[in-house]
């Protein structure tokens, strides 16, 4: 690794450069308090809100497909929440806020379709509202689409308005490409980022380091290993903001361009460690629809463009919602420590709370899952007081294979039921071999008592979570019984 140098990133047409001896601090601390950049608002300092959204945008080739970020004049602009996001991870990008959505200082169709529908009331969530909408405004301008009303809905589900009610902004967001206006100006962007592709990777000793290659990362997890790992910082972020904590040494996933990819080979989809939580869900509901749901109601979307499918694993949160279904597809880990890496089927890799497999230097290189097979039935649900952007009371990943009316294999993973992420053994064994009639299904829901003992917290009672995880079940079976089955429709809230 180089010796340190500043952080730098463009800014308002400008290149800044700043001392990387806060690594910590936020990008809307920056922009609010040196900046006077004060478009962008902290409601929450966690990511829940939105209002401090801004857009971080790179070079479009240091990108791979398939990626979800809006693709525009040789760059790839994503919506991240400024709050949560730390100064050092700028490098290299360019930034724009509220303030930059229109080069000759009128108005952004956007923003004049939030005014002409009466779309803000007092005003606070307004700005991080107009820039998810330019976003999704860029994206279909640029490929010549129209969003629906429900993906508009879907688009600002990481955006919370108390006051104005959602029916003028979604009007707005219907509105936008109708109205008059320029397109983001993004000008010149390209050619400012690329002076800066020469830099040395950053390495602040004892703070910071940002390894631009796998083998770079892997060295540096092995020298120090008591370095925390730092991804979209979507979980760790609110260990600052939240808890006030130090963090000490940090390590950067996110500019190792081998863990930034998804690829498919040998019958697997392999997801790199630092792809992004959009992306890397986008592409296995590509393979498995019925995943789509689940993917639209993890968190919003300046989170999920942020955090990091494989760091979400790594989290090891029992309500985390990506394991239970990655287990339920047979997903396999790739660790790494220096040269040496191994793989570990992900149900293995949780040993308790908080408490994983990982050895000391070791790190997550990717996950990868089999390929559809056309004879497994995969579901995946989540269950939440709210029904967008909330974290889950009960969530669960199912997997089905029959061989004419009777179950030839199950995988019944669930998250909320334990200190753990964890298969139901009990009620798979329950179900294997037998008949897949509503008695076996009763069989299994009482099975789920010997897997599972559930606590009470704020977010739901063990009676509650029981009850559910049962429930869950039984819409497996209602939609995947031999005889007149229903359709996924049937079970879906909104259908």
């Amino acid at each position: 690794m180089s010796a340190s140098r500043p952080i730098r990133f463009v800014f308002r047409g400008h290149t800044v450069e700043l001392a990387n001896d806060q690594p910590t601090r936020s990008v809307l601390q920056w922009l609010r308090e040196d900046a006077r950049a004060c478009g962008s608002k902290e409601g929450c300092a966690e990511g829940d809100c939105g209002a401090c959204t801004v857009l971080v945008a790179e070079l479009d080739r240091d990108v791979p497909e398939p990626s979800q970020a809006v693709r525009s004049a040789g760059l790839a602009l994503r919506p991240v929440n400024a709050c949560i996001r730390f100064l050092p991870t700028l490098d290299g990008k360019a930034l724009l806020t509220v303030e930059d959505l229109s080069a000759a200082g009128g108005l952004h169709p956007a923003q004049r379709a939030l005014v002409d529908t009466h779309g803000s009331q007092c005003g606070f969530c307004t700005p991080g509202f107009a820039v998810s909408l330019a976003a999704c405004h860029e994206r279909h301008a640029q490929a010549g689409t129209r969003p629906t009303r429900a993906e508009l809905a879907d688009t600002l589900s990481g955006n919370l308005c108390r006051c104005t009610g959602y029916r003028p902004i979604l009007d707005a967001g219907e509105r936008m490409l109708d109205t008059p206006g320029p397109r983001l100006p993004l000008d010149g962007l390209a050619d400012r980022l690329q002076a800066l592709q020469s830099d040395a990777p950053i390495s602040e000793p004892g703070r910071f380091h940002a390894p631009h290659s796998l083998a770079a990362l892997a060295g540096l997890c092995e020298a120090k290993p008591d370095a925390r790992l730092l991804a979209g910082a979507t979980d760790i972020g609110l260990w600052v903001t939240k808890q006030l904590r130090e963090l000490g040494e940090l390590i950067y996933l996110g500019d190792v361009a081998e863990l930034r990819r998804i690829t498919q080979a040998d019958g697997r989809l392999r997801i790199g460690a630092a792809v992004t939580l959009e992306d890397g869900w986008a592409e296995l509901a590509q393979l498995w629809p019925s995943l789509a749901e689940m993917g639209r109601r993890f968190a919003g979307p300046p989170v999920r463009h942020a955090g990091t499918l494989v760091g979400n694993l790594a989290n090891g949160s029992p309500i985390g919602d990506t394991a239970p279904v990655l287990i339920a597809l047979g997903a396999t880990l790739s660790l790494r420590r220096g040269d040496a890496t191994r793989e570990l089927p992900l149900q293995d890799f949780y040993l308790d709370y908080m408490k994983n497999q990982l050895a000391r230097g070791e790190f997550i290189e990717a996950v990868s899952v089999p390929l559809p097979d056309p004879g497994w039935a995969v579901q995946a649900h989540k269950l939440s007081k709210r029904f967008d952007c909330d974290i889950s009371s009960v969530s669960a990943g199912l997997a089905l294979r029959l061989h004419g009316d009777r179950v030839a294999e199950a995988r019944l993973a669930f998250g909320g039921l334990a200190g753990i992420v964890k298969r139901a053994a009990s009620a798979e064994a329950a179900m294997v071999g037998q008949p897949w009639t509503e008695a076996t299904l009763r069989a299994a829901q009482q099975a789920l008592s010997a897997d599972f003992q559930p606590l009470s917290d704020l977010r739901a009672s063990a009676g509650y979570r029981r009850q559910a995880a049962a429930s869950l079940l039984e819409r497996l079976w209602l939609t995947t019984r031999p005889t007149n089955p229903l359709p996924m429709a049937a079970i879906r809230v909104f259908s």
